[in-house]
């Protein structure tokens, strides 16, 4: 098992390794790897969709994503990325096809438990485009201003969900709050706990003061050195720690191709 970290300060990748027959040892490795670089590879892999599960849940509890219309039909734990992008008159669904793409984001924060990680298993891949960019909380809190640390400790941002592919009965849930500053359960490391798109507004401050300060926020969200591009091979498994990094798919390849993952939401921890 080899074990190669991508870029500075974020990313790291396995190869030479099989998930469906990991040890308890070897697996060890792999999640202190993934805590310590938020995004972790794996290259190389051949699962069913079972195998897949299997190989998550050792990451945490699986939960179907709210996006009904997109889980698997026989396995609703898994969501189809990718999959009937265009309509039955031929057009392009855009909600389909640039998901993801919409800008940097969090998954999950428009839960009250939100998810730990996100886990893709590439089944199909583009001959061009199609990559995804992730960026490290750490280094975002890191950037910070002192004075908005310490304006920020303690304090909850409210967060509310893109209604896109949700059913209309799952649409218009009021936000739920989790902490700006988030001080990671297993590194005990802070980082910068944000989403531009799903925040809603800052708890405890006037309408103008958190309408500044999320502005604010959102200019130490992405640092230039902590950045990692990931251009997929079929076969890669990719999981990120939604905890303290951010994403976003390039939303770039070519509509007439294919670029298909199975993805699993995982809590706990």
């Amino acid at each position: 098992m080899k074990i190669q970290p991508q870029g500075p300060r974020i990313g790291v990748k396995i190869s030479d390794v099989d998930v469906k027959a990991l040890t308890d040892e070897q697996f060890a490795k792999i999640y202190r790897a993934w805590l310590d670089h938020n995004v972790l590879v794996v290259t190389g892999q051949d699962l069913t969709i079972p195998e897949f599960v299997k190989y998550s849940e050792r990451f945490g509890t699986i939960v179907p994503h709210p996006s009904k219309s997109t889980r698997h039909p026989n396995h609703p734990e898994i969501t189809l990325l990718g999959v009937n992008k265009f309509r039955p008159d031929g057009s392009l669904n855009m909600d389909i096809y640039g998901r993801g793409a919409e800008g940097w984001h969090t998954d999950g924060a428009y839960d009250a438990v939100p998810f730990k990680a996100t886990q893709l298993y590439a089944l199909a891949i583009p001959d061009q485009g199609g990559d995804t960019f992730f960026a490290n909380g750490y280094a975002a809190y890191d950037a910070m201003p002192q004075r908005l640390k310490q304006r920020m400790e303690g304090v909850n941002g409210a967060f509310g969900g893109n209604p896109a592919l949700l059913n209309p009965e799952d649409r218009g849930k009021p936000p739920v709050e989790h902490p700006i500053v988030r001080t990671h359960p297993e590194t005990g490391r802070k980082s910068l706990y944000f989403d531009p798109r799903k925040i809603r507004f800052i708890v405890g401050a006037e309408p103008q003061e958190s309408a500044d300060l999320i502005a604010e926020l959102e200019t130490c969200m992405i640092q230039p050195d902590a950045q990692y591009r990931h251009k997929w091979n079929k076969g890669d498994v990719v999981i990120w720690d939604n905890r303290c990094s951010y994403h976003k798919a390039a939303g770039d390849y070519p509509p007439e191709q294919d670029r298909i993952h199975w993805r699993v939401s995982i809590k706990g921890g």
